[in-house]
């Protein structure tokens, strides 16, 4: 007779030494690049998203090196103290390093990568707990998939779905219809989880995944300089992040 997997026993001796060495990898990795390029920055994303923050990689992938989560590693790896830092000024942008943030190092020029960032902004999909940026009223009539191109009414086996996030619907011609307009929500109210599911089914984008530039470590000088004017305003999704600290430094 097989062997059954249920009630299999794991050994916390062997996480917690994973854990450990796993550490010390990305540890050693920071330092390393600490060691091979011109600035170090600091950074925050606003509407983390980890599909866009892997774009960032990608399209940086030849000319710089990105770790995100695992702060405590990240300052640990810095040195948080003019004793422990392990290149000169380094301990300055360590005691920075609070909350998800994380640090990207490159050898292209500040101004190249200010605008870069700048001008990187991607739409996504509000999520619970997320703050309506404007008021949605879909109107009276076949509901519609606004996202698509041109946009098209939802098919007849979604009605369910849709009453069930609070849509009054009749079906008309095999189509969810509303007789009245129906309010999903109001600028500047907290988002609820059937008003973000709603907003996502019908294409209504809420959000922008954006990075924020904090501070810059020059490698040559040590100096580090703080970044006026371009911290992002951040509206955080604690699921969102929760795998990076297994990829920060992909």
């Amino acid at each position: 007779m097989p062997r059954t997997k249920r009630a299999k026993l794991v050994s916390l001796t062997k996480i917690s030494k994973k854990t450990r060495e796993h550490k010390n990898v990305l540890l050693s990795e920071v330092q390393q690049n600490a060691e091979k390029w011109k600035y170090c920055w600091l950074f925050e994303v606003g509407a983390m998203r980890n599909a866009h923050l892997k774009t960032v990689r990608k399209l940086w992938k030849d000319s710089a090196r990105i770790f995100f989560g695992r702060g405590a590693v990240m300052a640990k790896a810095l040195g948080t103290t003019v004793e422990e830092e392990h290149r000169m000024g380094l301990h300055k942008l360590a005691q920075q390093i609070k909350g998800q943030v994380g640090l990207f190092f490159t050898d292209s020029e500040p101004q190249e990568v200010i605008e870069w960032f700048d001008d990187f902004k991607q739409a996504d999909f509000a999520r619970t707990g997320n703050r309506a940026t404007r008021t949605v009223i879909l109107p009276a009539g076949p509901v519609m998939r606004v996202h698509s191109d041109p946009p098209e009414p939802f098919p007849h086996n979604e009605d369910p779905q849709l009453r069930k996030l609070g849509l009054t619907t009749s079906m008309k011609r095999g189509v969810p219809t509303l007789e009245n307009a129906h309010r999903v929500c109001d600028k500047g109210k907290i988002l609820t989880s059937e008003q973000a599911q709603l907003l996502k089914l019908v294409g209504e984008k809420m959000v922008e995944f954006k990075v924020g530039l904090l501070a810059r470590w020059d490698a040559a000088s040590g100096e580090v300089v703080q970044v006026e004017g371009r911290s992002t305003a951040i509206e955080r999704d604690d699921d969102e992040v929760e795998n990076e600290d297994e990829e920060m430094s992909e």
